[in-house]
């Protein structure tokens, strides 16, 4: 692992919005740069009781090793951790809450589909001063990496990782059964794969229920299209109809999981996704759609029962399609009364070898590419999977990702989700769906 990687990997990177939420403008860009270099007074007093939160989202992996690091620096320290984590959804509405009420843990996990609001809102601290001063080492990071958790030439978060789009799936399921994958496949050659496991297995296709704005982004690049351009949506009825097609072919045919199996079920959880989850080949999928840095917590919740694999989603262009994007983010929030110990903290998960043993590139590749090539000999084999993959199959056949979400892109995100269960529930065509998307999209973004 080298800079000259990590810096290929991040080229033109920017997340695809996932959600997005408010808060509190009680404080702006300006006055939060200005108070990080002026608390040290605060800061010290507030190390002084020995306490630091810190929220994240994940699964139970990440929790355990998180919190593994966390001790480890605060016994080093003398400081006591509050770790607050939760799932995915859970995890932004909570952040959402104490925002408005000026809450907000010492250090959060960040997603570039928020970091521009949470920013515009006056909620983090810019890191600059701490960088310049020396408290937070970025020297081996690349100038790509750190730009891309910059916000009007200001530094408010730091990468944690790289990753990129990937679909998990059984692999032993698939070679018994003489079904073979390949990486780049096109749509059809995906709905050919879903017919053959089901008509042979019985076990059904997972596609992003429930959590499918980021597939849709990426199958619109596909077709020529953009989930946003601006404040309006970037495609065309037709365009957005071969997303929504996905689910109406797939339930139409019987290879697509029935919702229902995803009602007791918390959405994006590892643990709890069809892949790995359920009772039988009916409740069941062969595959996952999520991202690289995902393959650990899947493994681990497979056990012994079966050897996960990865290739990419499915396009109609896959070169197109395909993107790297930084994983998440730390960032340091107005609302902690110890900054400057914070800052002490990013700089530890960021350039210290031992930590980063233990967290074994659960959040991506270090972005550090001291760090990296600190770590490299011991990651485990899903972990070694995911460094060949993103290496090997996505960056030399990739495109640079598209431009950040704009306002009113949480609105879409939730249209996108509702229109597909209303696909998958039979109460919308696929063409009826993008027409509505293409509609309501407009109108949410322009308000």
């Amino acid at each position: 692992m080298n800079k000259k990687f990590i810096a290929a990997a991040m080229a033109g990177t920017m997340a695809l919005s996932l959600a997005a939420c408010g808060g509190s403008s009680a404080s702006t860009g300006e006055s939060t740069a200005a108070s990080a270099s002026t608390d040290t007074a605060a800061s010290s007093a507030a190390a002084a009781s020995g306490s630091m939160s810190v929220a994240w989202w994940g699964n139970q992996t990440r929790n355990e090793r998180t919190q593994q690091v966390l001790d480890a620096y605060g016994a080093a320290n003398g400081i006591t951790f509050d770790g607050q984590f939760a799932e995915w959804s859970d995890y932004w509405n909570k952040l959402a809450t104490a925002s408005a009420g000026h809450t907000l843990p010492d250090v959060v996990q960040m997603d570039y589909s928020y970091l521009q609001q949470y920013v515009s809102n006056g909620l983090l601290v810019d890191l600059t001063p701490y960088v310049e001063d020396g408290t937070l080492d970025v020297s081996n990071v690349s100038e790509t990496v750190l730009n891309s958790g910059k916000v009007d030439g200001k530094l408010y978060a730091i990468p944690l990782g790289v990753n990129v789009p990937a679909v998990m799936y059984n692999k032993d399921l698939l070679d018994e059964n003489g079904i073979e994958i390949h990486d780049n496949m096109t749509l059809d050659e995906f709905y050919d794969v879903c017919r053959e496991v089901y008509e042979k297995t019985g076990y059904k296709t997972d596609v992003f229920y429930g959590n499918g704005a980021d597939y849709c982004a990426y199958v619109l690049r596909g077709e020529g299209g953009h989930l946003y351009n601006g404040s309006e949506i970037g495609a065309t009825e037709e365009q957005l109809e071969a997303f929504f097609d996905i689910y109406e072919t797939g339930i139409a045919e019987g290879w697509a999981c029935d919702p229902a199996i995803y009602a007791e079920r918390t959405i994006g959880t590892p643990e709890q996704m069809p892949l790995v989850y359920g009772s039988s080949p009916s409740t069941m999928s062969w595959c996952s759609f999520t991202w690289s840095n995902a393959l650990s917590a899947l493994q681990n919740a497979a056990g012994d029962n079966f050897t996960i694999e990865m290739t990419t989603w499915p396009s109609k262009d896959p070169k197109t399609s395909d993107y790297l994007k930084p994983s998440m983010f730390f960032c340091i929030t107005v609302d902690s009364t110890q900054p400057a110990e914070a800052a002490k903290l990013l700089n530890y998960w960021t350039n210290d070898v031992d930590a980063n043993k233990t967290l074994l590139g659960e959040r991506g590749i270090p972005v550090s590419s001291e760090t990296a090539n600190g770590i490299k000999d011991l990651l485990d084999t899903s972990s070694q999977k995911a460094v060949d993959f993103v290496n090997n199959v996505v960056t030399p056949n990739s495109t640079p990702i598209d431009a950040p979400s704009p306002e009113g892109s949480a609105e879409v995100i939730q249209q996108v989700n509702q229109l597909v269960e209303k696909v998958c529930y039979g109460e919308l065509t696929a063409k009826e769906a993008a027409a509505q998307l293409l509609s309501a999209g407009n109108a949410a973004l322009n308000k």
